[in-house]
């Protein structure tokens, strides 16, 4: 029988569970995908604790996005058995198969393997949708990437490259900082050696960032706005360092903007968004521009040690889970 990751109640990482579960008939237009591949995201975690916006009534299995093969189909237009797809979701990703729809798939780029489908499109799509619809980066401009050694902040390093920017990284260790450069990075920042802020400076001649990518939140949002460029875009991604507080009198003064980041809450109120972003994506996949960078692929059943991963910040890019 197929196994999934079960949330009962709602906790840290170790208080889910593995169980078997039976098969559900398919309904009409519905598909059927043995998961073979789900990346690991900070939404799954807070999901599980019952700290994330999106809350699934119990008992529910984590994980928006996974990758596998077409095993069956009941009149669903474009689909066949034997497609290989990344599938996108609310939750359910963390098992062995998922009933879908066909609006829920995207073929897999011919040059990924599973695990890189399943840990591509929630942080490549959240960088684009943060730096491209939200933020309006322009070729030129200084991009300020915090958490550069993060799955959302890797993938805001290659697609700042592609647009053109100068891009600064800033990360805590050597080794992620050495990854964020093999992905493009102008100009790398060791935060525990000196405080962003005043590199950021030092690297522009004091004229600061043109726009600001922030998944941490917390003080790394406050100094930010102490280092920005007149007219800048800060755009607050995510807070797993906590929740940070503007100084609304220094953006007045920087004429700065600051934006909310939810790429997929954005595809839900507008559809269009994530047909353009896909495409682009997928494109740049194909011509090997983008890819992510996978640190650990762990077996279904390490499903909390691969959590930890992510909560202890001792992943560079992105985590794996592995079926079969």
């Amino acid at each position: 029988m197929p196994k999934a990751v079960v949330c009962r109640e709602l906790g840290p990482p170790e208080s889910l569970r593995l169980e078997t579960f039976a098969s559900a008939p398919l309904g009409q237009g519905e598909v059927r995908v043995a998961i073979h591949a789900a990346g690991i995201n900070f939404p799954d975690i807070l999901m599980a604790a019952g700290e994330y916006q999106l809350k699934p009534p119990l008992p529910f299995t984590p994980g928006v996005e996974a990758a596998g093969e077409v095993t069956e189909v009941n009149h669903a237009a474009g689909i066949a058995v034997g497609d290989k797809v990344i599938l996108k979701l609310r939750h359910g990703a963390y098992a062995d198969e998922a009933v879908v729809t066909p609006q829920q798939l995207t073929p897999l780029p011919a040059a990924f393997d599973y695990a890189e489908g399943a840990t591509f499109l929630a942080g490549h799509g959240t960088a684009y949708h943060a730096l491209i619809d939200r933020g309006q980066l322009q070729a030129g401009e200084v991009l300020l990437v915090h958490g550069a050694g993060g799955g959302v902040g890797l993938a805001a390093v290659e697609i700042g490259k592609l647009l053109g920017a100068t891009v600064i990284a800033a990360a805590s260790s050597e080794e992620k900082l050495a990854i964020a450069q093999a992905k493009g990075a102008d100009h790398l920042v060791l935060t525990s050696r000196e405080p962003f802020r005043d590199a950021v400076k030092r690297l522009t001649d004091g004229r600061g960032a043109d726009v600001v990518f922030d998944p941490v939140g917390g003080e790394i949002f406050e100094n930010s706005v102490r280092c920005i460029a007149w007219g800048a875009r800060l755009l607050v991604v995510g807070f797993t360092g906590g929740i940070g507080l503007a100084r609304t009198n220094l953006l007045l003064i920087k004429g700065a903007s600051v934006l909310g980041v939810r790429a997929g809450e954005a595809v839900r109120k507008n559809p269009a968004l994530g047909v353009t972003r896909i495409k682009a994506l997928t494109e740049w996949a194909e011509a090997g521009k983008v890819r992510p960078n996978i640190s650990h692929r762990l077996p279904l059943e390490d499903y909390a040690p691969a959590m930890r991963l992510l909560v202890d910040r001792k992943a560079i890019g992105r985590v794996a889970l592995m079926m079969g």
